[in-house]
């Protein structure tokens, strides 16, 4: 399987709209969690990022934080890929970046930054090579939390071999150089975007990035069924620092 990054094309021109075969669904019910945890250990293990391992699933203490939506992506029906967005702000600080790169993130934290940490960006082995534009519909989950939350960074943890790429597609820039996470045999490096500054480069690029305000309560307001195609909306996820914008 080529990396997530490498999948990833300066144009994907295949479809008209890849989101019309798309569904995020927040991972809720322990058969929901169950099969993403099982999909990072495939993705991985076939990627050389871990040592096999008996229970062949990839979980960590960050599962369940109150800042941190882990959803599917799914294709007719079939999850395809996963990725975990946490939000990060001077009173929740819980992530795998924060852990490992705690001596950049912390300084910029108290400042009072709102930052988006998308991690555990996997893609299914098989499925990925049929839909070309996974990676896109996938990050751009980390996109929606960006705007929906006013942040001011978002986070990426990247190989070193991929970074040249993150920086030319999506604008990053590198805020430090490669770590060893524990539980990974590869080193990565925290690479970040000025949102506010980047944004609309990007999306003129990528189209299809955008997000409207209601698809972005449907994703991040908590209590409710978090599926993009329900109606229902419950409150969202509140902090002093972090104001949801319309």
């Amino acid at each position: 399987m080529r990396s997530a990054a490498e999948a990833i094309k300066p144009a994907t021109g295949r479809l008209s709209d890849p989101l019309d075969q798309v569904d995020y669904r927040l991972a809720e019910t322990p058969e929901e969690k169950d099969a993403i945890y099982r999909l990072r250990y495939r993705a991985y293990l076939r990627e050389g990022a871990i040592q096999p391992s008996a229970d062949e699933r990839v979980i960590d203490q960050y599962e369940d934080a109150p800042n941190a939506w882990t959803f599917g992506v799914y294709v007719h029906g079939e999850l395809f890929s996963s990725i975990r967005i946490s939000v990060l702000t001077s009173e929740w600080r819980m992530s795998p970046s924060v852990e490992l790169f705690g001596d950049v993130l912390h300084p910029k934290l108290d400042q009072g930054l709102v930052i988006i940490d998308s991690t555990r960006f996997v893609a299914d082995p098989e499925k990925a090579r049929n839909f070309p534009e996974l990676p896109y519909v996938t990050v751009r989950l980390g996109s929606t939390a960006g705007v929906h939350f006013n942040a001011d960074y978002g986070l990426a943890i990247v190989r070193p071999e991929h970074m040249a790429f993150y920086r030319r597609v999506f604008l990053h820039e590198v805020w430090s150089e490669p770590r060893l996470y524990p539980g990974l045999v590869k080193p990565v490096g925290l690479m970040a975007a000025d949102l506010p500054k980047v944004r609309e480069r990007v999306l003129a690029r990528y189209p299809f990035l955008r997000s409207s305000a209601f698809e972005r309560r449907m994703l991040f307001e908590r209590g409710r069924s978090h599926s993009t195609t329900t109606d229902e909306v419950g409150p969202s996820f509140e902090q002093a620092s972090i104001v949801p914008s319309s």
